[in-house]
């Protein structure tokens, strides 16, 4: 518990975490209720867009909050995995740690362990941000506002914590791997939002095995997560497989990122 709160410590007093969480909250409301709405306030030349309201009330809070994580808000909660696990070598810490005592994998998991405090208040932001935006539309419209169910939303936020903390736990695999803060940064942009992107749209429609191999990949499964509860067709959002195979593949990469990450720490020098 003293290396959690350490890390817990660290990871409070550190700009670049609220900032993340900030761009992470902009990112949600812009895209999925002010633009929206927006739209179907003003539209061309006046004219209300049809069908545009029911997708920014309550009712579609779920869907509405997972949308971004198979991709854009995904690609922040990576950068969070980058900056706690792979910011003892931006530093040069890593000797200043570890000789305080623990070893290597208690301070991993204790980086680990605070990983998932933070991508869970993450997700639970975002929902917050959406609640409040989406009662604020249906307030203004007159319009019904019929929340989910607390099943529905506890099913939401516990999928949305499994994809952001598989997200967070291949950044923390790459700075370890890479043991550096940069360069795993930048490949994991790459990866999420060009690579699996374009695997989607351009080479799975013309190579059946891409296709096929795509339904094992962790971003297509993180869309088909949050497109079976109900994530609108946004960049990185397509039921290609169950929520209950996306489910266990998500799971197998989050813990297969979590092993590696620690196995590569526990063997290889920390400089």
């Amino acid at each position: 518990m003293g290396s959690v709160r350490a890390e817990l410590m660290k990871l409070v007093r550190r700009p670049a975490a609220w900032l993340l969480l900030a761009v992470a909250l902009v990112l949600a409301l812009t895209f999925t209720y002010l633009i929206p709405y927006a739209s179907y306030a003003g539209g061309t030349a006046g004219v209300r867009t049809v069908g545009g309201l029911p997708a920014m009330l309550p009712a579609r809070l779920v869907g509405n909050s997972l949308g971004g994580l198979p991709v854009f808000l995904g690609a922040l909660v990576l950068i969070l995995g980058v900056l706690v696990v792979g910011g003892e070598y931006g530093w040069a810490t890593w000797k200043t740690v570890l000789s305080q005592g623990p070893s290597r994998i208690r301070v991993y998991g204790a980086k680990l362990a605070v990983l998932a405090v933070a991508c869970l208040v993450t997700v639970l932001a975002v929902f917050a941000a959406g609640a409040g935006a989406s009662a604020l539309i249906a307030a203004a419209e007159s319009a019904p506002a019929d929340w989910p169910s607390a099943g529905d939303l506890a099913q939401g936020v516990a999928a949305g914590w499994l994809i952001a903390l598989m997200w967070a736990a291949l950044g923390g695999l790459l700075a370890i791997t890479l043991r550096s803060v940069a360069l795993p940064i930048g490949l994991g942009l790459v990866w999420l939002l060009a690579v699996q992107n374009l695997l989607a749209g351009i080479a799975a429609p013309l190579l059946s095995w891409v296709a096929t191999a795509q339904k094992g990949l962790p971003g297509p499964n993180a869309g088909s997560l949050v497109a079976a509860l109900g994530a609108a067709d946004t960049p990185g959002v397509e039921r290609l497989v169950g929520a209950g195979q996306a489910t266990i593949v998500l799971v197998g990469y989050l813990v297969g990122f979590a092993i590696l990450g620690g196995a590569i720490l526990r063997r290889r020098d920390v400089l």
